[in-house]
């Protein structure tokens, strides 16, 4: 078990902790928690390269450990009134398609599903802090959640099956 991966395990432990504050109402040490298990992700990605740590394991465990957080999070949204459920089910069902697609085959993330993660992170905590434009935000890492999804279905083994047959 090495750093990296213990830093991914440790994300997903948490994970109930920052839901648990959310649904609570202490929205400003939800967002706190959420932020510090949000950038845990560039740091076990740090330590896994830098110690040469990079494993199976953890490909596997860092994107879900990211899926968890946001989805769990952005339903917990929805249920005290702060998120529309529309984008969350359309982020929710990108996430759950890309999981299954990437259990066949790991392979990294993109530069656009790094950038669609970053716009899920600022929507949620704009989210969290009822700021203006929030709503705009989270449609717009809608958008990004799709074109990346997109993406990801492109260069799945089982639509390049499908353009042989």
């Amino acid at each position: 078990m090495t750093l990296a991966n213990r830093i991914t395990l440790a994300r997903i432990a948490l994970i109930p902790l920052c839901v648990i504050l959310l649904l609570t109402g202490f929205l400003g040490l939800a967002a706190v928690v959420f932020l510090v298990l949000s950038l845990s992700d560039a740091i076990d990605g740090y330590v896994a390269r830098k110690y040469n740590q990079v494993s199976e394991l953890g490909k596997m465990l860092d994107p879900l450990a990211d899926k968890i957080l946001v989805m769990t999070v952005l339903i917990g949204l929805t249920g005290i009134g702060k998120a529309d459920p529309l984008p969350v089910m359309l982020i929710c069902a990108r996430e759950f398609l890309v999981a299954s697609i990437r259990s066949k085959r790991i392979f990294a993330a993109s530069q656009l599903a790094k950038w669609k993660t970053v716009s899920q992170i600022a929507a949620i905590l704009m989210l969290m802090f009822g700021l203006p434009l929030s709503g705009v935000v989270l449609w717009f890492s809608v958008l990004l959640s799709l074109i990346s999804g997109v993406a990801y279905i492109w260069q799945s083994p089982l639509f390049k099956q499908l353009k042989l047959n």
